[in-house]
C-alpha cells in the first residue's frame, strides 16, 4: 500500500482490503466451528467434494449392513423357534419309542397293552397339535413346504436359503408325514413293527436337526461378517468425514486472534482519513 493512500477519503484502500481480509477471517472461523459443532469435517459437498462423494456411499453401504444383521438375526430367530419344536417332536419320539419298547413284551397283558396304547394316541395327538403350532408370523415352519429366502447381505447376491422338509420330500413333520400316526402296540409283532417306524421317524428328525444346525451355522458366520464389515466401514467413513477435533480447535484459537487483529486493522483504517482534516485547519 502506497503512503498516500492514507490522503485518499473518497476510497479507503486500507479499509476495503481489512475488511476482506475480515471477511474471509471470519468464513473460516464459521467453517472451524461447524466443524467442532457438527463433530464432522465434511458438512457439505464443497468441504470435500470427493470425501463426500464417499462418505455418502459409505453411509449407504452401512445402513445396508446394518439391516442385513438384522434380518440375520430374524433369520436366526425363526430358526431357533422351529428348532424347539423340533426337539420336542424327538422328545415325542423316543417316549414313543420307550413305549413301544415296553409293549413289545409278553410279560404285558391285554389290558396292560390297552394302558400302554392310550399313552401312544395321546403323544400322536400331542405331536401333530406341536406341529400346527409351530408358526412363526401366521407361517407353518414344520408342515413340509417352509421355503424361505433370507436377505443377509447388502448385495443382491447376499442371501441364504432355508427349506424344512422331513425325509428329503416335502411331508410335514406330523405323526403322519413321520409315518407313526397308526401306531398300534396291541400285540407283540405289532409292538415291534411300531418300534421300527419311530425307529425310521426318529432317524427323519435326526437329518433334520443336522440340517438346521448347519443353516444355524451359516447364519452365526454371517453375523460375525457383517458385524466386522459395518464396523470396518465405520472406521473408514470416520477417517474421510470426522473432525479432528484437537486441530480444529487449534485452528478455531488462531482464527479468533486473527479476526481480533482484522477488526483492529480495520477500525485503524477507517480512522486514518480523520488525519485528512489536520491540512483543513
Amino acid at each position: 500500500m502506497a503512503f498516500g493512500d492514507f490522503n485518499r477519503i473518497n476510497t479507503n484502500v486500507q479499509s476495503l482490503e481489512s475488511r476482506f481480509s475480515l471477511d474471509k477471517i471470519n468464513k473460516r472461523l464459521g467453517t472451524t466451528q461447524l466443524r467442532l459443532s457438527t463433530g464432522q469435517r465434511i458438512n457439505k459437498a464443497e468441504d470435500d467434494a470427493a470425501g463426500f462423494s464417499i462418505a455418502a456411499k459409505l453411509s449407504s453401504r452401512i445402513a445396508g449392513l446394518e439391516q442385513a444383521l438384522s434380518n440375520t438375526g430374524d433369520a436366526k430367530s425363526v430358526l431357533d423357534i422351529a428348532e424347539a419344536s423340533i426337539n420336542s417332536v424327538l422328545d415325542i419320539l423316543t417316549t414313543l419309542k420307550t413305549k413301544a419298547t415296553q409293549a413289545a413284551n409278553d410279560t404285558y397283558g391285554t389290558d396292560e397293552r390297552a394302558f400302554i396304547q392310550s399313552q401312544v394316541d395321546s403323544l400322536v395327538n400331542e405331536l401333530d397339535s406341536l406341529v400346527n403350532q409351530t408358526v412363526f408370523q401366521g407361517v407353518s415352519l414344520l408342515d413340509g413346504t417352509y421355503n424361505a429366502t433370507f436377505q443377509v447381505g447388502e448385495r443382491t447376491a447376499d442371501i441364504i436359503n432355508v427349506q424344512l422338509t422331513s425325509g428329503g420330500g416335502a411331508a410335514a413333520f406330523t405323526s403322519n408325514g413321520l409315518g407313526v400316526n397308526n401306531l398300534s402296540v396291541g400285540s407283540f409283532a405289532s409292538a415291534q413293527a411300531a418300534m421300527t417306524s419311530i425307529d425310521t421317524a426318529i432317524n427323519q428328525m435326526a437329518g433334520v436337526v443336522n440340517q438346521l444346525g448347519i443353516y444355524q451355522t451359516q447364519l452365526s458366520i454371517r453375523e460375525e461378517i457383517l458385524t466386522q464389515a459395518i464396523n470396518s466401514n465405520f472406521s473408514a467413513r470416520s477417517r474421510i468425514r470426522d473432525a479432528d477435533f484437537a486441530k480444529e480447535q487449534s485452528e478455531n484459537i488462531k482464527l479468533q486472534i486473527l479476526q481480533q487483529t482484522a477488526i483492529a486493522s480495520l477500525a485503524q483504517a477507517n480512522a486514518a482519513p480523520q488525519a485528512v482534516l489536520g491540512f483543513l485547519g
